[in-house]
């Protein structure tokens, strides 16, 4: 007698900040099917909002309509480190101002590692610890060794080389999670991975 049935894979917190962020700045209406909405989320998700993505919440996905431009805003990313480390990759190559701030837990923690790096790509940024302002502007692509393996620190970067003028390589001696390069080809971006001299290799360039 055979077994038959359907299994839902549980809804995650990375993938979710993910494809909110990617959906953003995505060209038409990207759908999010059974969304990991904590609080976290929330932040993110709110965040968008404010910078003219247009999210539609249903009872079992969301549905984000991308905006062409973003608007400069001040950003409340609450207790969530991921939410203020990838949006400042994103953010660091768009036109505008925008701030993102953090409750007082968050507000302690340093963002030097992922600050430093995006320096190193031209983006202009104030401060190590929230609030952070970002002038985003023209990025140039760079070869990063990450000095502890990362995933929001390589995220962040990978974000960011999507604006680049040039491909952005991140390599990282130990593999962290994989998130960032596993959804970047389902919105076009382009990236290669591979192995060299014991590190993992990302190699990310512009979707357009």
């Amino acid at each position: 007698m055979g077994l038959n049935g359907v299994i839902r894979v549980p809804s995650d917190k990375s993938i979710t900040h993910r494809a909110l962020l990617l959906g953003a700045v995505a060209h038409g209406q990207t759908t999010v099917y059974d969304p990991l909405l904590g609080e976290d989320c929330r932040s993110t998700l709110e965040a968008i909002r404010r910078l003219g993505a247009q999210v539609d919440e249903q009872a079992d996905r969301l549905v984000i309509t991308g905006s062409p431009s973003l608007t400069p805003a001040k950003l409340d990313c609450g207790n969530s480190g991921t939410t203020m480390r990838l949006m400042a990759g994103l953010l660091a190559g768009i036109a505008g101002t925008f701030t993102l701030t953090g409750d007082a837990s968050l507000s302690k923690r340093p963002m030097r590692r992922v600050t430093d790096p995006l320096r190193k790509m031209g983006a202009d940024l104030e401060g190590d610890f929230a609030p952070i302002s970002i002038h985003g502007g023209a990025l140039t692509g760079i070869d990063y060794t990450l000095p502890v393996a990362s995933a929001q620190v390589k995220s962040a970067i990978l974000l960011a080389g999507l604006r680049a003028d040039s491909p952005t390589v991140v390599r990282e001696p130990v593999l962290s999670r994989d998130h960032t390069e596993r959804m970047l080809p389902l919105f076009n971006g382009q990236i290669e991975i591979s192995l060299m001299m014991g590190f993992e290799r990302f190699d990310c360039r512009r979707p357009f």
